[in-house]
């Protein structure tokens, strides 16, 4: 059974699959290599991809997208409040202060979280690898921003075991465009330092290796959660919003379906800029009747978005400070994401690596897949001396460590350190009399405990009283492959220990709500190939009613009046639900249609018999004429 690799992106996904001593990306059953991360929620039916993407204008209030960015969030996290502001459908807390979507679906009101909206996205990318494969899927390798939290890692490894896919690892995105393109340079004798610039729709990472001999090394890496296409489209979204309402004091913000439209024009717009110096943007009747009509220069786009692009390089400097390597000691730049073929990224880096041509070497948008694939034939032990001899090293993102000192955050596992890593400090007692350990868990940069992301916390107890500073306990940082965290605390004098995988920190799920939800999601797939059925059934009386007819227009005359009026009565029964909307059950579909066929069928067999009757005495009486005039 093959492993297939997912880039779960925030505006586009892909799945691919090693076979035949290669990464192939597979298509959808709409052709395209890339799927939208869109879900759709209608009246009757579950969209998800194109189809969900391509009817968001008439349903913007029930379509999500952009659920990566809530992944493992907190709703009262400032980001979220930002984004809310931008999106046509609602966003709300839940009593653990997790946001959840909120839309209407088949005349009810549900609420779902980030979690089970890219577990929904995450079944599609599955479904389609099982078209291709002909075959189950179980096992995956997931991508995820190398700047993932803890909590964004452990939310989307329950996203896909959600959509019932073993996660084997969970992979960095741009270590994943690494191995793409380290897999043919494995081989070369010398060392390349290489820097992978991932600018993707919802996310950007900068990370620094070193390939050489079979293996890959992360040095060191950099980035932000939130920046990417997304970003720039909304500072475009944002000014046009403000001069629409400046010339026609109208607040298009109000209004789901405009702002829809206007946010799918800027991001047509900003593709455009990246080949062209200048677009327009028209839109008719885009709010209250009211057209909109403007001509976007390339320049305005760049100056709407300078503080965005220059954070980018800020990231690259950072980076190159983590690892230690000289900018001159770099000796390829490799681009990845759909937002560097911007040109003004494209200019930056070209000024910042002065001398030094970007690497074109491999396709931006479906590198990250490749690698994830990759590492999937890797961990599945595909028999393949390409993939076999291939050793991958990662990092940890942000520094790991506990609360100490009641404010301050002490580092047991500083950033940039290679995994599976295992770090352990001691511990003092700091109060008098102390017959316990409260520990708590941190990750991120900043010194004060309150600057950084809280993971979880646990206790050990039963350890004798001891003064302050005169009893020690040792707290292991643990960190696996998948970048995810395991804590425990130890008293090597009574052998008392305790432990944590962080499962429950914000974003995360009990295993309870985890079971839950992967029986509403086999529940929602059960109803999605009910309503599949439906629909093929629907088409094939379609199709049944169109050959009905051209058989009457065909017979014409032929057909008695009494019998022409039967089946046109029929028809129009038929017709006149077929025209509805709402998709009826299976049964009542079949039932409509036997009841046609019982209508048509022994008129049509008589018309037939009649038919070769006819034919048969012409035949009879050409042949007569032939032998007189013989």
């Amino acid at each position: 059974m093959a492993a297939i690799g997912i880039d779960l992106g925030t505006t586009y996904s892909y799945v691919g699959v090693w076979q035949h001593d290669r990464v192939q990306i597979v298509g959808n059953n709409d052709g395209n290599r890339t799927t939208p991360s869109y879900v759709a929620f209608t009246e009757t039916e579950r969209l998800i991809g194109d189809g969900a993407k391509n009817q968001v204008a008439r349903n913007p209030v029930n379509t999500i997208f952009d659920a990566k960015r809530l992944i493992g969030r907190k709703f009262s996290d400032r980001i979220v409040q930002n984004d809310m502001k931008l999106w046509p459908f609602k966003v709300i807390a839940r009593d653990d202060k997790r946001p959840v979507f909120q839309v209407q679906h088949m005349g009810e009101e549900k609420q779902f979280s980030p979690e089970e909206i890219s577990a929904m996205v995450l079944s599609k990318m599955k479904e389609i690898a099982e078209g291709y494969l002909r075959s189950d899927v179980k096992d995956a390798v997931i991508t995820v921003p190398a700047y993932f939290n803890d909590s964004q890692r452990q939310a989307t490894k329950d996203a896909g075991t959600i959509a019932g896919l073993n996660v084997m690892r969970i992979i960095n995105e741009p270590t994943a465009a690494a191995i793409a393109y380290g897999l043919d340079k494995k081989k070369d004798a010398d060392e390349l330092n290489v820097l992978i610039f991932d600018l993707g729709g919802g996310t950007f990472d900068v990370s620094i290796l070193t390939i050489g001999d079979g293996v890959i090394q992360v040095k060191a890496t950099d980035g932000d959660t939130h920046l990417g296409g997304e970003d720039f489209d909304d500072r475009m979204v944002n000014h046009f919003v403000k001069e629409f309402k400046r010339k026609n004091k109208m607040d298009i913000t109000r209004n789901p379906r405009a702002l829809r439209r206007l946010r799918t024009a800027c991001e047509k717009a900003k593709r455009s800029l990246s080949n062209q110096s200048s677009t327009r943007i028209t839109l008719d009747s885009l709010c209250e009747g009211v057209d909109f009509d403007v001509e976007v220069l390339r320049g305005k786009f760049e100056e709407l978005n300078k503080d965005l692009f220059k954070k980018c390089m800020e990231s690259v400097r950072k980076c190159l400070e983590g690892s230690k390597i000289e900018k001159s000691s770099i000796h390829d730049i490799v681009l990845v994401g759909g937002s560097t073929r911007i040109p003004k990224i494209q200019s930056l880096l070209e000024e910042f690596f002065p001398g030094m041509e970007l690497s074109k070497s491999i396709n931006p948008d479906e590198a990250v897949a490749e690698g994830a694939a990759i590492q999937a034939a890797m961990l599945s032990g595909v028999d393949n001396k390409k993939v076999q001899d291939l050793v991958l090293l990662d990092v940890t993102p942000l520094s790991l460590g506990v609360k100490k000192l009641q404010t301050v955050m002490d580092v047991v596992i500083p950033r940039n350190t290679p995994i599976p890593v295992k770090m352990e400090k001691l511990y003092s007692t700091h109060e008098e009399n102390q017959d316990h350990f409260h520990i708590h868990v941190y990750e991120g940069e900043r010194s004060g405990v309150h600057d950084n992301n809280f993971l979880g916390e646990f206790k050990l107890e039963g350890i004798p009283p001891a003064p302050r500073g005169g009893y020690d306990v040792k707290v292991s940082f643990d960190v696996d492959a998948n970048g995810i965290l395991t804590v425990f605390a130890e008293d090597k004098i009574t052998g008392n220990r305790k432990e944590i995988t962080i499962r429950h920190s914000v974003g995360r799920f009990p295993e309870e709500e985890i079971k839950r939800l992967i029986r509403e999601a086999e529940i929602f797939k059960l109803q999605d190939e009910e309503q599949k059925k439906k629909v093929e059934s629907r088409n094939s009386n379609h199709n049944y009613v169109s050959d009905i007819r051209s058989k009457i227009q065909k017979f014409g005359g032929k057909l008695e009046s009494k019998d022409r009026k039967k089946i046109e009565a029929a028809l129009a029964k038929v017709d006149q639900w077929l025209d509805n909307d709402v998709l009826c059950e299976l049964v009542e579909i079949n039932n409509q249609v036997e009841e046609l066929k019982n209508v048509c069928t022994p008129i049509i067999s008589k018309m037939n018999g009649v038919n070769n009757n006819s034919k048969a005495i012409t035949k009879v009486i050409k042949a007569s004429v032939e032998l007189r005039l013989s």
